[in-house]
Protein backbone atom coordinates (compact mmCIF):
# COMPACT_ATOMS: atom_id res chain seq x y z
CA UNK A 1 0.00 0.00 0.00
CA UNK A 2 1.03 3.19 -0.79
CA UNK A 3 0.48 6.87 1.67
CA UNK A 4 -1.85 8.95 0.21
CA UNK A 5 -1.34 12.71 -0.66
CA UNK A 6 -2.69 15.69 1.01
CA UNK A 7 -5.37 15.78 -1.62
CA UNK A 8 -6.71 12.81 -2.08
CA UNK A 9 -6.86 12.08 1.91
CA UNK A 10 -9.22 14.99 1.38
CA UNK A 11 -11.73 13.19 -0.82
CA UNK A 12 -11.36 10.28 1.28
CA UNK A 13 -12.70 12.50 4.01
CA UNK A 14 -15.46 13.09 1.93
CA UNK A 15 -16.43 9.75 0.83
CA UNK A 16 -16.23 8.96 4.76
CA UNK A 17 -18.76 11.52 5.57
CA UNK A 18 -21.04 10.45 2.91
CA UNK A 19 -20.62 6.78 3.88
CA UNK A 20 -21.31 7.86 7.72
CA UNK A 21 -24.20 9.49 6.57
CA UNK A 22 -25.94 6.32 4.63
CA UNK A 23 -24.65 4.14 7.62
CA UNK A 24 -26.60 6.93 10.24
CA UNK A 25 -29.55 6.94 7.97
CA UNK A 26 -30.30 3.27 7.92
CA UNK A 27 -28.98 1.81 10.66
CA UNK A 28 -32.51 3.95 12.07
CA UNK A 29 -34.28 2.06 9.85
CA UNK A 30 -33.05 -0.98 11.25
CA UNK A 31 -36.59 -2.44 12.32
CA UNK A 32 -38.84 -5.96 12.23
CA UNK A 33 -40.68 -6.50 9.31
CA UNK A 34 -38.22 -4.81 6.68
CA UNK A 35 -36.49 -6.95 4.25
CA UNK A 36 -32.38 -6.82 4.32
CA UNK A 37 -32.70 -5.92 0.35
CA UNK A 38 -34.84 -3.09 0.92
CA UNK A 39 -31.69 -1.25 3.61
CA UNK A 40 -29.39 -2.25 0.72
CA UNK A 41 -31.98 -0.40 -1.78
CA UNK A 42 -31.99 2.65 0.66
CA UNK A 43 -28.43 2.89 0.95
CA UNK A 44 -27.83 2.88 -2.83
CA UNK A 45 -30.45 5.80 -2.59
CA UNK A 46 -28.88 7.95 -0.02
CA UNK A 47 -25.33 7.93 -1.66
CA UNK A 48 -26.67 8.21 -5.19
CA UNK A 49 -28.43 11.37 -3.74
CA UNK A 50 -24.59 12.51 -1.74
CA UNK A 51 -22.53 11.80 -5.06
CA UNK A 52 -20.92 8.66 -4.42
CA UNK A 53 -20.73 5.04 -5.98
CA UNK A 54 -21.45 1.90 -4.45
CA UNK A 55 -17.54 0.48 -3.84
CA UNK A 56 -19.00 -2.87 -3.08
CA UNK A 57 -21.36 -3.45 -6.27
CA UNK A 58 -19.60 -5.70 -8.63
CA UNK A 59 -16.72 -6.44 -6.55
CA UNK A 60 -15.78 -9.95 -6.76
CA UNK A 61 -19.49 -10.50 -8.06
CA UNK A 62 -21.07 -8.92 -4.87
CA UNK A 63 -24.96 -7.91 -6.51
CA UNK A 64 -25.81 -5.32 -3.65
CA UNK A 65 -24.48 -2.53 -2.52
CA UNK A 66 -24.80 -3.14 0.86
CA UNK A 67 -23.61 -5.85 2.98
CA UNK A 68 -26.51 -7.06 5.78
CA UNK A 69 -25.16 -10.13 7.93
CA UNK A 70 -27.76 -11.13 10.45
CA UNK A 71 -27.17 -12.97 13.85
CA UNK A 72 -24.88 -15.79 13.05
CA UNK A 73 -24.46 -14.16 9.43
CA UNK A 74 -20.95 -12.31 10.29
CA UNK A 75 -20.36 -10.97 6.95
CA UNK A 76 -20.96 -10.39 3.24
CA UNK A 77 -24.40 -10.88 3.95
CA UNK A 78 -26.55 -11.27 0.61
CA UNK A 79 -29.29 -8.89 1.24
CA UNK A 80 -32.54 -10.57 0.00
CA UNK A 81 -36.48 -9.23 -0.47
CA UNK A 82 -37.52 -12.23 0.95
CA UNK A 83 -35.08 -11.82 4.26
CA UNK A 84 -36.95 -9.75 6.85
CA UNK A 85 -35.60 -8.77 10.24
CA UNK A 86 -37.33 -9.77 13.69
CA UNK A 87 -37.16 -8.37 16.44
CA UNK A 88 -34.18 -9.24 18.42
CA UNK A 89 -32.13 -9.27 15.37
CA UNK A 90 -28.61 -8.54 15.35
CA UNK A 91 -27.56 -6.93 12.22
CA UNK A 92 -24.62 -5.98 10.76
CA UNK A 93 -24.29 -2.88 8.25
CA UNK A 94 -21.27 -2.79 6.14
CA UNK A 95 -20.96 -0.31 3.44
CA UNK A 96 -18.35 1.04 0.93
CA UNK A 97 -18.17 3.71 -1.17
CA UNK A 98 -15.73 5.12 -3.86
CA UNK A 99 -15.55 8.63 -4.73
CA UNK A 100 -13.20 10.22 -7.08
CA UNK A 101 -11.67 6.69 -7.66
CA UNK A 102 -10.67 6.59 -3.84
CA UNK A 103 -12.72 3.87 -1.48
CA UNK A 104 -13.18 4.20 1.80
CA UNK A 105 -15.02 0.87 4.50
CA UNK A 106 -17.16 1.07 6.88
CA UNK A 107 -19.24 -1.16 9.52
CA UNK A 108 -21.54 -1.15 12.64
CA UNK A 109 -24.05 -3.24 14.23
CA UNK A 110 -27.17 -2.52 15.36
CA UNK A 111 -29.94 -4.66 17.36
CA UNK A 112 -33.45 -4.66 15.89
CA UNK A 113 -35.75 -3.03 18.95
CA UNK A 114 -32.25 -2.89 20.98
CA UNK A 115 -34.81 -2.91 24.44
CA UNK A 116 -34.94 -6.90 23.90
CA UNK A 117 -31.68 -7.59 23.98
CA UNK A 118 -29.61 -9.78 26.59
CA UNK A 119 -26.65 -9.18 28.44
CA UNK A 120 -25.05 -11.41 26.44
CA UNK A 121 -26.29 -9.43 23.33
CA UNK A 122 -25.35 -6.11 25.00
CA UNK A 123 -21.67 -7.31 25.71
CA UNK A 124 -20.79 -8.40 22.07
CA UNK A 125 -21.88 -5.20 20.64
CA UNK A 126 -20.19 -3.05 23.71
CA UNK A 127 -17.02 -5.17 23.24
CA UNK A 128 -16.85 -5.42 19.44
CA UNK A 129 -16.66 -1.75 19.33
CA UNK A 130 -14.72 -0.95 21.85
CA UNK A 131 -12.23 -3.24 20.44
CA UNK A 132 -12.17 -1.09 17.25
CA UNK A 133 -11.62 2.18 19.46
CA UNK A 134 -8.66 0.55 21.20
CA UNK A 135 -6.71 -0.79 17.91
CA UNK A 136 -7.27 2.91 16.52
CA UNK A 137 -5.81 4.22 19.88
CA UNK A 138 -2.82 1.92 19.24
CA UNK A 139 -2.05 3.99 16.41
CA UNK A 140 0.67 6.32 17.69
CA UNK A 141 1.47 7.65 14.35
CA UNK A 142 4.48 6.44 12.12
CA UNK A 143 6.10 3.39 13.44
CA UNK A 144 3.40 1.62 14.90
CA UNK A 145 3.54 -1.89 14.11
CA UNK A 146 0.39 -3.78 12.73
CA UNK A 147 0.83 -6.21 15.66
CA UNK A 148 0.38 -2.76 17.81
CA UNK A 149 -3.02 -2.29 16.60
CA UNK A 150 -3.85 -6.35 16.74
CA UNK A 151 -2.98 -6.90 20.27
CA UNK A 152 -4.94 -3.71 21.63
CA UNK A 153 -8.38 -5.14 19.35
CA UNK A 154 -7.55 -9.08 20.64
CA UNK A 155 -7.34 -7.70 24.83
CA UNK A 156 -10.45 -5.86 24.45
CA UNK A 157 -12.56 -8.97 23.00
CA UNK A 158 -10.79 -11.09 25.18
CA UNK A 159 -11.57 -9.04 28.04
CA UNK A 160 -15.17 -9.25 27.25
CA UNK A 161 -14.78 -12.82 26.91
CA UNK A 162 -15.64 -13.00 23.22
CA UNK A 163 -14.31 -15.37 20.14
CA UNK A 164 -11.48 -13.56 18.46
CA UNK A 165 -12.61 -14.79 14.60
CA UNK A 166 -9.97 -15.60 12.90
CA UNK A 167 -10.24 -15.85 9.46
CA UNK A 168 -11.59 -12.60 8.62
CA UNK A 169 -9.13 -9.22 9.22
CA UNK A 170 -8.93 -5.88 8.54
CA UNK A 171 -6.96 -4.29 5.77
CA UNK A 172 -5.30 -1.60 3.69
CA UNK A 173 -7.70 0.13 1.15
CA UNK A 174 -7.92 3.62 -0.84
CA UNK A 175 -7.05 2.44 -4.24
CA UNK A 176 -9.15 -0.74 -3.50
CA UNK A 177 -11.41 -2.28 -1.33
CA UNK A 178 -8.81 -4.38 0.24
CA UNK A 179 -5.20 -4.22 -0.32
CA UNK A 180 -1.70 -4.93 1.86
CA UNK A 181 -1.20 -4.94 4.74
CA UNK A 182 -3.83 -7.66 6.23
CA UNK A 183 -4.31 -6.50 9.72
CA UNK A 184 -5.88 -9.37 12.20
CA UNK A 185 -7.72 -8.67 14.86
CA UNK A 186 -5.25 -11.04 17.29
CA UNK A 187 -1.46 -10.45 17.33
CA UNK A 188 1.64 -9.62 19.50
CA UNK A 189 2.65 -5.97 20.14
CA UNK A 190 6.03 -4.71 18.24
CA UNK A 191 4.94 -7.47 15.89
CA UNK A 192 4.57 -7.08 11.96
CA UNK A 193 5.37 -4.22 9.32
CA UNK A 194 5.32 -0.86 10.65
CA UNK A 195 2.76 2.18 9.37
CA UNK A 196 3.54 4.67 7.75
CA UNK A 197 2.39 8.22 7.99
CA UNK A 198 -0.64 8.89 5.46
CA UNK A 199 -1.18 4.84 4.81
CA UNK A 200 -5.00 4.17 5.04
CA UNK A 201 -6.64 1.13 7.04
CA UNK A 202 -9.82 -0.32 7.89
CA UNK A 203 -9.43 -1.67 11.26
CA UNK A 204 -12.41 -3.65 11.77
CA UNK A 205 -13.01 -6.43 14.95
CA UNK A 206 -15.13 -9.48 14.31
CA UNK A 207 -16.49 -11.15 17.00
CA UNK A 208 -18.55 -13.83 18.37
CA UNK A 209 -20.83 -15.24 21.75
CA UNK A 210 -18.66 -18.62 20.82
CA UNK A 211 -15.98 -20.04 19.02
CA UNK A 212 -13.59 -18.05 16.57
CA UNK A 213 -14.14 -20.75 13.09
CA UNK A 214 -15.98 -19.95 10.46
CA UNK A 215 -18.00 -21.51 7.20
CA UNK A 216 -18.70 -19.89 4.18
CA UNK A 217 -22.02 -20.51 2.20
CA UNK A 218 -22.63 -21.09 -1.57
CA UNK A 219 -24.11 -17.28 -2.01
CA UNK A 220 -20.72 -15.79 -0.36
CA UNK A 221 -22.35 -14.97 3.21
CA UNK A 222 -19.85 -15.65 5.91
CA UNK A 223 -21.14 -17.51 9.04
CA UNK A 224 -20.06 -18.69 12.34
CA UNK A 225 -19.55 -22.35 11.86
CA UNK A 226 -21.00 -23.04 15.96
CA UNK A 227 -24.44 -20.88 14.96
CA UNK A 228 -23.26 -18.68 17.47
CA UNK A 229 -23.45 -14.52 17.24
CA UNK A 230 -21.42 -12.26 15.58
CA UNK A 231 -20.64 -8.54 15.47
CA UNK A 232 -18.53 -6.22 13.51
CA UNK A 233 -17.31 -2.90 13.67
CA UNK A 234 -15.08 -0.51 11.41
CA UNK A 235 -13.77 2.16 10.66
CA UNK A 236 -11.63 3.68 7.83
CA UNK A 237 -8.25 5.06 9.32
CA UNK A 238 -5.63 7.25 8.42
CA UNK A 239 -2.34 6.82 9.74
CA UNK A 240 -0.78 10.43 10.80
CA UNK A 241 2.54 12.05 12.12
CA UNK A 242 1.79 11.13 16.13
CA UNK A 243 -1.46 9.26 15.52
CA UNK A 244 -4.60 8.46 13.63
CA UNK A 245 -7.39 10.24 12.09
CA UNK A 246 -10.86 8.07 11.40
CA UNK A 247 -12.08 8.69 8.22
CA UNK A 248 -15.19 7.26 8.19
CA UNK A 249 -17.18 9.91 10.60
CA UNK A 250 -19.70 12.40 9.80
Amino acid sequence: MRPKSTSEIAVMRQAGRMLAAVLDRVKKAVAPGISTKELSDMAAAELKQLGGQPAFLGYEGFPEVMCVSVNNEIVHGLPLGSKKIAAGDVVKLDFGVKYQGLVVDSAITVIANGKKASSDVQRLLKGTEQALYAGIDAIKGEGTHIGDVSAAVEAVLNKYKLGVIRELVGHGLGDSIHEAPNIPNYGVKGAGPALKAGMTIAIEPMASLGDWPVQILKNGTVIMKDGSLGAHFEHTVLVTDKGAEILTQA
